[in-house]
């Protein structure tokens, strides 16, 4: 079984999940911040996730403060706020870390497995990873990556 489907985390609403529920499912892993430059990728995440959900898309969003106080908000105040503001449906966890001695066992393991073009450091909000079905990194995007440019890689994934 893979290392991927053996983490956990917390859920939004406060819920400990384990990743063995997306068996057999691409996704897509997704830091977030609600006052960045890219806050309008949530849109785009929604459309990708609305369109393909149906067949094995999961999105998971992780809010984080570590890049220029982007991300304040309370896990409450978050979540309200992706809702109200973008629609969000795909999975919120709560607020993380992606660096440092506290980063989230998620993006331990994401980093460990793909380095960016800075090495294996996340170095700004809604940096992507691509999960294959088998539960296998396959891609690292960058922050500036628009959502719609992902689009024919998780096509691919989803017809493997």
């Amino acid at each position: 079984m893979s290392e991927f489907y053996k983490l956990s985390a917390k859920t939004i609403q406060g819920e400990t999940i384990t990743f063995d529920r997306y068996k057999n499912k691409v996704v897509l892993i997704v830091n977030t911040a609600s006052k960045c430059g890219f806050t309008p990728q949530y849109e785009g995440l929604e459309l990708l996730y609305k369109k393909y959900q149906n067949q094995g898309l999961e999105i998971l969003g992780f809010p984080c403060n570590q890049f220029g106080n982007q991300e304040p908000n309370t896990n409450q105040a978050i979540k309200s706020g992706c809702l109200l503001n973008y629609g969000v449906t795909f999975q919120m966890f709560e607020k993380i870390e992606v660096n440092g001695t506290n980063t989230h066992n998620v993006y331990r393991y994401l980093k460990s497995k793909l380095s960016g073009f800075w090495g294996s450091k996340i170095k700004w909000n809604f940096t992507k990873f691509l999960i294959d079905k088998n539960g296998t990194p396959i891609k690292r995007y960058a922050s500036y990556t628009k959502p719609k440019n992902i689009e024919k890689d998780i096509i691919r994934l989803l017809n493997q």
